[in-house]
């Protein structure tokens, strides 16, 4: 990655990223978006990812649900919840997340050790993160990925996986995101106020949207689904991170000028405020 200064992530430079669909489409145009994740207790966070892919514009979208008791999302029933096992068999195009609700057990860790092993792009985060900073298998078969890897941790995740503490990341973050894009040779996505990506040989992006009201559950979770949505579409990975990081924030800045927000806004809120601008944008819509 180049150690320039971060270029600002301005509107104009996204215009045409993913562009409108022609009338004559159907769903298999849109790839399929995976999630891995949820845990019991946690299957919120997969669900929440889940739904923002299918609201970003994924064709079809399957979350592989670690605790398999819920047979169906009534919030989003378009949504496929299925096991981990089939979310590993998705045929290309497409992008898989894992972490969301995912644990930090013997399996989560077996079922992130297959996901390295496939050949879709792959977003990482959350649980997922947290396991490959303890366990240098898993952080070598990360490095060793041909396809393309994006890690989205926040301050302290980045903090574990470069063995730093949380104040140390936050004094330098352009510091911290070469570090990271360095040791794992993968793309990056350093949330926080200013989150920054940067990518292997590539100049680094800073994302200026966004508000407190995004220091809220499950925003990590949105942001990821987002991400993945974007990339089954066709767009490239660093691309579908930077267009989500902009998006994400800027629907949390609309909420809140709309009177929604910051203290209380809603990663929900913010994933469906995301779907309306990205439609705004592609479509000339008000």
């Amino acid at each position: 990655m180049h150690t320039d200064t971060p270029r600002h992530i301005e509107a104009e430079d996204l215009h045409g990223w993913l562009p409108p669909r022609p009338r004559d489409c159907h769903k298999g145009d849109f790839g399929n978006a995976g999630i891995l994740g949820g845990a019991p207790g946690m299957a919120g966070a997969a669900l929440l990812a889940g739904r923002a892919a299918l609201w970003l514009g994924a064709g079809r979208v399957y979350v592989g649900l670690i605790d398999d008791r819920l047979a169906v999302d009534f919030e989003a029933p378009e949504l496929m919840l299925a096991t981990p096992a089939r979310v590993l068999e998705l045929e290309p195009p497409g992008c898989l997340v894992a972490g969301p609700g995912m644990g930090q057990d013997e399996a989560a860790r077996g079922w992130l050790e297959s996901v390295l092993a496939g050949r879709l792009p792959l977003v990482l985060d959350a649980d997922a993160l947290n396991l490959v900073a303890a366990d240098d298998d898993l952080a070598g078969q990360l490095r060793a990925r041909a396809a393309p890897t994006l890690l989205t941790p926040h301050p302290g995740e980045s903090g574990r996986l470069l063995g730093r503490t949380t104040d140390a990341v936050q004094a330098d973050r352009p510091a911290a995101l070469r570090a990271l894009v360095e040791r794992y040779r993968c793309g990056v996505l350093l949330k926080g106020a200013g989150s920054l990506i940067g990518f292997p040989g590539h100049p680094a992006w800073r994302n200026r949207t966004g508000n407190p009201g995004l220091a809220a559950p499950g925003m990590g979770d949105v942001l990821a689904g987002m991400i993945a949505a974007l990339a089954a579409q066709g767009v490239d990975l660093e691309r579908a991170a930077v267009l989500a990081a902009h998006l994400h924030g800027a629907a949390a800045d609309r909420a809140v000028r709309a009177g929604t927000g910051p203290a209380g806004l809603t990663a929900s809120e913010v994933a469906r405020g995301a779907r309306d601008l990205l439609n705004a944008r592609a479509y000339g819509a008000p």
